[in-house]
């Protein structure tokens, strides 16, 4: 078992920067290919940005691509999702997520593809 405990989120202006730290505790976050997921208001939940389990491969959606990224430091057991050029429709629930079945490369983008999940934290961006 992981669990995963997200930070960082909160009220922004359109244009500003948060970054997003994702905390496992349990088991080392080594084995874990990384992603990052996020619902808004009557939506479904949708894929925003995956890194595999060595950190070297990274693979975003169009939305936030250019405008997010994602790093990892296994020795802090940490996930961060740094977010620039912040827009209203990025307001979501940020959820980070692990997957215990990928190889050292894969990048998963599927909510299935996950076994573990953090409760979220709230990114608000105002026009």
């Amino acid at each position: 078992q992981v669990q995963l405990v997200e930070s960082g989120g909160g009220l922004v202006q359109a244009g500003g920067s948060l970054r997003l730290s994702c905390a496992a505790s349990g088991r080392t976050l080594r084995s874990f290919a990384m992603g990052w997921f996020r619902q808004a208001p009557g939506k479904e939940r949708e894929f925003v940005a995956t890194i595999s389990r060595g950190g070297y491969t990274t693979y975003y959606s169009d939305p936030v691509k250019g405008r997010f990224s994602m790093s990892r430091d296994n020795t802090k057991n940490t996930v961060y999702l740094q977010m620039n050029s912040l827009k209203p429709e990025d307001t979501a629930v940020y959820y980070c997520a692990a997957d215990q079945r990928s190889d050292y490369t894969s990048i998963p983008i599927y909510s299935k593809d996950y076994d573990y999940w953090g409760q979220g934290t709230q990114v608000t961006v105002s026009s």
